[in-house]
């Protein structure tokens, strides 16, 4: 069996990964998006983008190419649902011009109950792309306000550093007082003890 080209390989064989791959993708186009295991995911995701790539050209080659790849849409013969049809003139106007790829999204979901198989949620992406002047000046406005509240921080702390040492140099001025006081008060004692002894010694 050759080697697949991307991705794990999925179904028992390259004809059976051909039909399951074209079957998922059928579903995505018609109901724009499906929850599937996370595998297949992986695997149907490259395949969706090639698809729409064709789908936005619009042409003939383009439609023939389509439908050689999806494959026979019985579909169309009971509910009367075409997807290559649909593919071209529904959801292929939806996507934004700009996108020039990443069409498909794909979301991990809780795995499954039963036999706990990853399962993951694959989307078509019709969102308009944002310009990267925009996006820049978002990131810019982002990095300003961070800075903003960095500098603000520093201040803050610049002026809790200065009011204790405000406080530390208050309380020092404080013991240094309270030390002259003492000081001033020993010597007192000194000089009244020797103004008692002098008067003491004239007795």
């Amino acid at each position: 069996m050759p080697t697949p080209t991307k991705g794990p390989r999925v179904g028992n064989g390259p004809a059976h990964e051909k039909k399951l791959l074209s079957g998922l993708a059928k579903s995505l186009i018609e109901h724009g998006a499906i929850t599937t295991t996370e595998a297949k995911a992986r695997r149907l995701q490259p395949l969706m983008d090639k698809l729409i790539t064709r789908a936005k050209k619009g042409d003939l080659h383009s439609r023939r190419i389509l439908a050689k790849k999806i494959g026979p849409d019985y579909n169309a013969k009971h509910d009367g649902f075409n997807a290559v049809y649909h593919l071209m003139y529904v959801v292929a106007p939806q996507i934004d011009p700009e996108r020039e790829g990443g069409y498909t999204r794909i979301v991990k979901l809780p795995s499954r109950k039963g036999d706990n198989a990853p399962m993951a949620q694959i989307s078509i992406v019709t969102e308009k792309v944002e310009k990267k002047a925009v996006v820049k000046a978002a990131a810019d406005a982002a990095k300003t306000a961070a800075k903003a509240d960095e500098t603000e921080k520093v201040e803050d702390a610049a002026e809790a550093a200065a009011a204790e040492e405000a406080e530390d140099a208050t309380v020092e001025a404080k013991v240094e007082e309270a030390e002259d006081a003492a000081e001033t008060a020993e010597t007192d004692g000194e000089s009244e003890a020797e103004k008692t002894g002098d008067e003491d010694k004239s007795e």
